[in-house]
């Protein structure tokens, strides 16, 4: 059975790029480019893993990030955070698994998920 990746990217170039090298990859990929309703996708496809737009580590940027640890149904899967911030590392401090800065070497984005995959 193929890995389940679900990727939250608000910028629909990267979300396609994205979708196009994970199914490359042999991921099954739910793509959103909306935080509305992902804890019901967070249900229903059951990720092995969430890559997750993370634009400022702020409060209220890191808001959904740590929601998604936080709660029972979720805390388990690893969050990859992929962040444009310079200071996106403060975000794993706070909430995620692991941060990827954009923009990301598509190599290191991939050898980053096969850890938390594994690990997982």
């Amino acid at each position: 059975m193929n890995k389940k990746i679900l990727v939250l990217e608000k910028n629909r170039d990267i979300l396609e790029l994205i979708n196009i090298v994970l199914t490359e990859e042999g991921y099954d990929v739910d793509l959103l480019s909306s935080e509305k309703e992902i804890f019901d996708h967070i249900r229903d496809f059951q990720p092995d893993i969430i890559l997750l737009d993370v634009i400022s580590p702020t409060e209220e940027g890191t808001a959904l990030c740590k929601t998604i640890k936080a709660a029972e149904a979720s805390s388990h899967i690893p969050v990859i955070v992929l962040s444009t911030h310079p200071k996106s590392e403060v975000v794993k401090e706070i909430c995620a698994d692991e941060v990827v800065a954009k923009p990301f070497d598509i190599s290191f984005l991939l050898s980053t998920i096969e850890h938390y995959l594994i690990s997982a």
